[in-house]
């Protein structure tokens, strides 16, 4: 007798909507300044972001910019 799981991609889908509702919070291109954080920690954040593909590639440079430019 073959046994598997209940529901196998319960859990896939669970993942999904984990991802999606992070993603959906990410649709500005909007820096906020946080008085808490150092412009370095900025871009780590930013870049740790692009490489997890939140942000595409203009986005990220953009960014990028944005923060440069207030921290001068």
């Amino acid at each position: 007798m073959r046994t598997t799981k209940p529901y196998p991609d319960l859990a896939l889908f669970g993942i999904a909507v984990i991802l999606l509702t992070i993603h959906t919070g990410c649709g500005s291109t909007k820096v906020e300044s946080r008085t808490d954080s150092s412009v370095g920690q900025q871009l780590l954040d930013l870049e740790k972001a692009h490489d997890q593909g939140i942000i595409t590639d203009k986005e990220y440079e953009k960014l990028k910019k944005n923060i440069v430019k207030k921290n001068d």
